[in-house]
């Protein structure tokens, strides 16, 4: 069995340092006040979101969906409770150059079955022309409902990349809340699992101990080439996109300007 250093703080470079079991216990107990605290605060920040004033709106503006357009209503599902992510969209683009982080999100939210059992109704919405969405939806193999919020307006339409929540009251339709940036990351459980690992999720930005890899640029994680090392070139999907049938490098990502 490996031995305790006598010098309890050694460790190679890049490594956390090396303890008996009753220290990194201390340790722990010690970090456990503060998550609990943290916790505490999420609790009450949930707790402030619930009373947030909503907004009304019609809920008979029609969306595009796989039946052709039909009225936002329909996305309750004949729920009181709606989410929706708003996913970014590049016209014209094929599936490696739409936008990875959106993929990302998604890609976290292909079930919803606990949703539903707690009454929410889960959607995906995007400002992209149907006829592309659903070829889109249908390489990636999704499964959730996916609509086209084009030429919309807010709270429905405007801009993507945002979590965005409803409630109804028979044909009466309400916005209760929406996120973007960062506040869309507790949909992605990797981030989170990244966060409990010693080199959390390889960015710069990241507060590290002296000696702990320097980290990347945000996300760069996100996309990958045919051999799965991280890459933002020209050759690159959304890291979800290799597992689906008939992935393959491409020389061209199909949008126009700055795409990084």
């Amino acid at each position: 069995m490996p031995t305790t250093p006598s010098d309890p703080t050694h460790a190679p470079p890049g490594r956390p340092p090396v303890v008996d079991m009753d220290t990194w216990q201390a340790a722990r107990d010690e970090l456990l006040v503060r998550e609990k605290a943290h916790t505490h605060e999420g609790d009450a920040i949930a707790a402030a979101r619930r009373r947030l004033p909503m907004v009304e709106f019609d809920g008979m503006v029609e969306v595009v969906g796989p039946d052709g357009p039909v009225p936002f209503l329909d996305l309750f599902q004949g729920r009181d409770e709606l989410v929706v992510y708003k996913h970014m969209w590049y016209d014209g683009a094929p599936p490696q150059g739409q936008c990875e982080g959106c993929t990302t999100t998604a890609w976290h939210l292909k079930d919803a079955v606990y949703l539903n059992a707690r009454g929410v109704s889960f959607a995906l919405a995007t400002t992209g022309a149907w006829e592309e969405v659903a070829a889109f939806v249908d390489f990636m193999g999704y499964t959730q409902p996916w609509y086209s919020v084009r030429g919309l307006d807010e709270p429905v339409g405007g801009a993507m990349g945002y979590m965005t929540s409803y409630l109804r009251d028979g044909e009466r339709t309400f916005l209760t809340y929406s996120t973007t940036g960062r506040g869309t990351e507790r949909v992605n459980g990797s981030l989170g699992l990244l966060d409990m690992t010693p080199y959390g999720r390889g960015e710069a930005w990241e507060d590290k101990p002296e000696g702990w890899p320097e980290g990347d640029v945000p996300c760069w994680s996100w996309r990958s080439d045919a051999d799965g090392h991280a890459t933002w070139g020209p050759t690159s999907r959304p890291v979800p996109q290799w597992t689906r049938p008939g992935a393959t490098p491409v020389q061209n990502l199909g949008r126009h300007g700055s795409w990084h």
